[in-house]
């Protein structure tokens, strides 16, 4: 049996209808009716999740493992305004997640009642569509009910995709559960006007003219860019990415690799083609806005207009996957483009970083966080069943550095919230298992997200503990500062072993490289039934000195 309100019925049946089946709910009365359907309807799966901070990041992760648009439902009041962080995570990196929050009626908004605040607009700014729905039980109100909820939905899909969010006030009575089934909704299907695709001749022409070629990828989702396409594109360019980009081959080392060639006058490129989402390394930003005299062209599904490198030439809207192949197809390989300063080129950046590479693996590190990331990706190799997601700061930096396989991280906004919540959310939807790699304030920040009990063994956790933000300690200048070992760099003496207790996660811990070696071998083996995390001490000096050696 279902709710007694009608725009319950109606937003369920619609969700179903828009294929969204993964929905993370969340405690509270006023959204309960909806969390009743939701949990009674047999098309949709549902996550409960205390906290909706942690709340809005499950689904954020749901969606990334699906591929397919998941919803997190709040009750009224300040839960709304906690999905926030993931809100703005999801928008910058074009994931869709809807967010349904219950409301109370509007004629008590701004009455001194309780768990009220005007939420139509609370996530205006970082939703592609906002809509609140009608409490009127007639036909012109089912119908307008019927036509906000799928202008909400079909808007998560347009311009590469992007979080919506649903308001619904109820008035009381909230309980009364005796619909027998769900209404038969009209659903509007988008089947949005095909633009006319991207004029590249323009492009076509620059590139037969340049001679020092560069094709930059930013974050992206694995298997976006097909193999094959990277490699004719890379047989007249030099493709550099990161670990977060999905691309093999290529420069994959940005940091070291534009560090070593930023003073090399032949390594200045002529033409550089920038896309997919952000950039992790600094070195590789700073040297490119150097660049005044290269022309710099943005791929930009969305049309927007990000000048990252500050000398912006051109802007090509379109879908970054769609325009690299119509790119292979259509003018990469002419013979007309081969050149020998092109082939010097691609030759100083591929030896640079073949040089790169050697040197990160095989060097023999002592006792550090570096040390310990390194194994790790030595012993994940290739990556295959496994999903590897880093937190923000030092951790994303280090695997980076060491992985050879694509990492998950949330750079959109680059927050140390909701780290270990999203990866726990991607568990819940992924075959493979899924491994965060995490430092001590992402891990305690975020560490409601180890709550719910149906997580799983396919969940594991590095814990890089050093017992502050370590990053802190390598900005220059910032010494100088009475409070940057204390409250800047949030210095604490917490550990995870009581909260591991507390929620059945399998505990165990390091302190030299032998026993963090031992705990990496089970961290990664198999035949675990609930998420295990491994706790690695280290101090900042031991981090520090280990990233001098690299």
């Amino acid at each position: 049996m279902y709710s007694d309100h009608p725009s319950v019925n109606i937003l369920t049946a619609l969700l179903v209808n828009h294929g969204v089946s993964h929905v993370v709910v969340c405690p509270g009365s006023r959204n309960a009716p909806i969390v009743h359907n939701l949990e009674q309807c047999p098309h949709i799966q549902c996550y409960g999740v205390t906290d909706e901070r942690s709340a809005g990041f499950y689904a954020l992760g749901l969606a990334q493992a699906t591929g397919e648009a998941a919803a997190v439902c709040v009750t009224s009041g300040s839960a709304l305004l906690g999905v926030l962080p993931a809100v703005v995570e999801a928008a910058f990196q074009h994931v869709p997640v809807v967010v349904i929050s219950a409301d109370r009626p509007g004629a008590w908004i701004g009455q001194l009642d309780g768990q009220t605040l005007p939420q139509p607009d609370a996530l205006r700014g970082w939703v592609r569509c906002a809509v609140s729905l009608p409490e009127r039980d007639d036909e012109e109100g089912h119908w307008h009910t019927n036509r906000l909820i799928n202008e909400a939905l079909t808007a998560l899909w347009r311009g590469g995709c992007g979080p919506v969010h649903i308001n619904v006030p109820l008035s009381e009575p909230l309980f009364g559960f005796n619909t027998p089934q769900l209404p038969h909704e009209r659903i509007v299907d988008c089947l949005s006007a095909r633009q006319a695709a991207p004029d590249l001749t323009p492009l076509a022409e620059r590139w037969r003219q340049a001679r020092r070629r560069m094709v930059v990828v930013g974050q992206m989702p694995p298997h976006r860019l097909k193999p094959d396409v990277m490699r004719r594109i890379g047989q007249e360019a030099v493709i550099v990415h990161e670990a977060l980009s999905g691309v093999e081959g290529g420069v994959a080392h940005p940091d070291e690799v534009a560090a070593r060639l930023s003073t090399v006058p032949e390594a200045r490129p002529d033409l550089i083609i920038y896309l997919g989402g952000t950039l992790v390394s600094k070195p590789l930003k700073r040297y490119l806005r150097t660049l005044n005299d290269s022309e710099q062209w943005r791929v930009e599904t969305d049309g927007s207009m990000p000048d990252t490198f500050e000398h912006l030439t051109a802007l090509i809207e379109g879908a970054p996957a769609v325009v690299l192949r119509r790119m292979a197809e259509e003018f990469c390989c002419d013979s007309g483009n081969d050149s020998d300063e092109q082939t010097r080129f691609s030759h100083l950046w591929q030896t640079t970083e073949k040089q790169v590479a050697a040197q990160l693996n095989n060097q023999t590190l002592p006792y550090s966080q570096a040390a310990v990331v390194q194994y790790l990706e030595q012993q994940l190799g290739s990556g295959i069943g496994w999903q590897t997601h880093y937190a923000n700061s030092s951790a994303v930096r280090l695997g980076i550095r060491y992985a050879r396989h694509h990492i998950w991280c949330n750079r959109g906004v680059n927050g140390i919230e909701g780290s270990i919540s999203t990866a726990a959310g991607f568990s819940l939807a992924c075959p493979d298992k899924v491994l965060c790699v995490t430092g001590d304030l992402s891990f305690f920040y975020d560490q409601n997200a180890l709550w719910p009990e149906l997580l799983d063994g396919r969940l594991r956790l590095l814990l890089l503990n050093n017992g502050c933000g370590g990053i802190f300690s390598r900005l220059p200048g910032l010494e100088a500062s009475p409070a940057a070992s204390t409250v800047i760099s949030g210095a604490h003496h917490a550990t995870a072993q009581g909260i591991c207790a507390q929620w059945g996660i399998g505990y165990q811990q390091a302190h030299d490289m032998t026993s963090a070696k031992q705990g990496i071998d089970a961290l990664l083996s198999d035949g675990q039934e609930r998420p295990m995390l491994l706790e690695v001490f280290t101090t900042t000096q031991q981090d520090n000195a280990a990233l001098q050696l690299g």
